[in-house]
């Protein structure tokens, strides 16, 4: 890999998009250290805190540390993410919208755009909740209607911002430029992990367990990201003119993993947002139960966070999956291009086939994901290692950015007749 990003250097065009998506990132680094201006310098301390694990943990993980920190840009792309799950699921649901989709690439940018302006209206809402939720524990210098203002509209302005970057590196860049920042806050937080991991009291036998079980967990990610169910498809000889073309054998690809970011991302959500909002109000009984009773199910010393956790990611899993890939649709599809699975009859059986495929698909993927999920917990529950905030769905961020980046540049190269330069 080493070797191809040295050669992939020397190319000029491959070359100024490296250049521009370092300056780029660069610029959005710098950006997370921009104070919000009018916001108390004690609050900020509180809020790291706060900040060390769970949902406002991951919050403060994909925004580099400018959550934490609360920047100009401490919502980062996080109304950008859920706007692009949102408009996926209403793809899905609304039929014209699900219309629009498969007009090819004017379709695709007209529900780009419009993601653009509902990631714009979360990012308000947000920006207004923060304001309202962190202003009641003294977050604010001032509580005038125009210091609150000037906040809301950092806050929206910093999002903004962040998602037209996201935009620019997309375009001057190898592309993903969303995927890249959110991968470069990740990595950015990696030397304050291993300073706090380094900092415990653990002996060295602990510690070197604990390297080993990252290695091995890194493995089986990487593992099961490019593990993928190959269904076989059989293609039909036709005739182009006074051509005979032969029948082609290839495959379907699935996945095993790719709702898993998703499903851990819903499930965290579900889990973690009771106990966020809760720990803006702690002196309500609701919000004690929430965080300290060993009856809630919304806290994680307890056996009961982990079990529902796990069972939460995996029907996110295969319910992501049942409704983003939809079994009758490709058996449609298949029928239409002159295809088959081979023993399968075309039409009912086939979409029954690939609702069994799916369903083993969904199952495996959402186990492992659970895992992932999971295994952050029990960690923080049964050993020293505390308060590290790299958890399952950072991994799965991280290896698959890192992938498809490399994809990326292989085609890149490739394009440009550059074999050499894989081997």
């Amino acid at each position: 890999m080493l070797s191809t990003l040295r050669n992939a250097w020397k190319v000029p065009e491959l070359r100024k998009k490296f250049c521009w998506t370092i300056f780029l990132v660069a610029i959005f680094r710098m950006g997370t250290h921009i104070p919000v201006p009018g916001i108390n310098a004690e609050f900020i301390s509180r809020i790291q805190e706060m900040t060390q694990s769970g949902l406002l943990g991951f919050y403060d993980l994909i925004s580099g540390g400018a959550f934490s920190n609360f920047s100009i840009l401490a919502l980062g792309v996080t109304p950008y993410i859920n706007a692009s799950i949102i408009m996926q699921l209403l793809t899905i649901a609304i039929p014209s919208l699900e219309q629009l989709s498969k007009e090819g690439q004017e379709g695709r940018k007209k529900i780009q755009n419009a993601t653009r302006y509902v990631a714009i209206v979360i990012a308000i809402i947000l920006a207004i909740g923060s304001v309202a939720s962190f202003g009641s524990q003294g977050a604010m210098i001032s509580s005038s209607s125009l210091e609150l203002v000037i906040v809301i509209m950092s806050l929206v302005v910093g999002s903004t911002f962040c998602i037209w970057l996201g935009d620019q590196i997309t375009v001057k860049g190898f592309g993903n430029g969303t995927s890249i920042l959110i991968f470069v806050n990740i990595i950015s937080r990696l030397p304050l992990t291993v300073s706090k991991v380094l900092s415990l009291e653990v002996d060295k036998v602990a510690l070197a367990l604990f390297i080993v079980a990252v290695i091995a967990l890194l493995a089986i990610s990487i593992f099961f990201s490019l593990a993928e169910r190959k269904i076989p498809v059989q293609y039909a000889g036709k005739a182009v003119g006074n051509k005979v073309m032969k029948g082609q054998s290839t495959h379907i690809p699935l996945s095993i993993i790719s709702a898993a970011v998703i499903a851990i991302i819903f499930a965290m959500s579900v889990m973690g947002f009771p106990k966020a909002i809760a720990q803006f109000f702690p002196n309500s009984s609701v919000s004690q139960w929430i965080i300290g009773s060993s009856y809630s199910i919304f806290n994680e010393k307890t056996w009961m966070y982990p079990v529902i956790f796990a069972l939460l990611t995996v029907f996110f899993t295969w319910f992501y999956n049942e409704v983003t890939l939809k079994p009758d649709e490709m058996a449609e599809n298949l029928n239409k291009s002159a295809g088959f699975v081979p023993g399968i009859r075309p039409g009912e059986q086939t979409t029954e086939y690939f609702e069994k495929i799916l369903a083993r698909v969904s199952i495996i993927g959402g186990v492992f994901a659970a895992f992932l999920a999971v295994t952050p917990i029990l960690v923080e529950q049964y050993t020293p290692f505390k308060g590290i905030q790299f958890g399952a769905t950072a991994v799965l961020i991280v290896i698959g950015v890192a992938m498809d980046f490399s994809r990326q540049l292989q085609s890149q190269m490739v394009m440009r007749h550059y074999e050499g330069f894989l081997k």
